[in-house]
């Protein structure tokens, strides 16, 4: 059992940057893989970015590619999601997930998830 809860949501104008950051209890963090994923008013869920147990092997969804990052230090049981160069489509509720599979990044394997935290990106 994984509980995961989310911080450093908020308001940021367009350009700007925002680390969002995901902090695990129970379980030991390092057996799981981590991702990331946003959903905004009327759209889908949307997958953002994924890390491996290691965090030698990311992944990532098309519309962040070169602007998002993720990592993780597993000292700290945390990941974090560094956001770049913002939009206002990048607005959503973004939310952490964990999942003990590897290999590319499928939404059911994700066992278990947080609550969410806003973002908001303004022009």
């Amino acid at each position: 059992q994984v509980q995961l809860v989310e911080s450093g949501g908020g308001l940021v104008q367009a350009g700007g940057s925002r680390r969002l950051s995901c902090t695990a209890s129970g379980r030991t963090f390092s057996s799981y893989a981590m991702g990331w994923f946003r959903q905004a008013p009327g759209k889908e869920r949307e997958f953002v970015a994924d890390i491996s147990w290691r965090g030698d092997i990311r992944y990532y969804g098309d519309s962040v590619k070169g602007r998002f990052t993720i990592s993780r230090d597993n000292a700290k049981n945390t990941v974090y999601l560094q956001m770049n160069s913002l939009k206002p489509e990048d607005t959503a509720v973004y939310f952490c997930a964990a999942r003990t599979y590897g290999g590319t990044p499928v939404e059911r394997q994700y066992q278990y998830w947080g609550q969410g935290t806003q973002v908001t990106v303004s022009s």
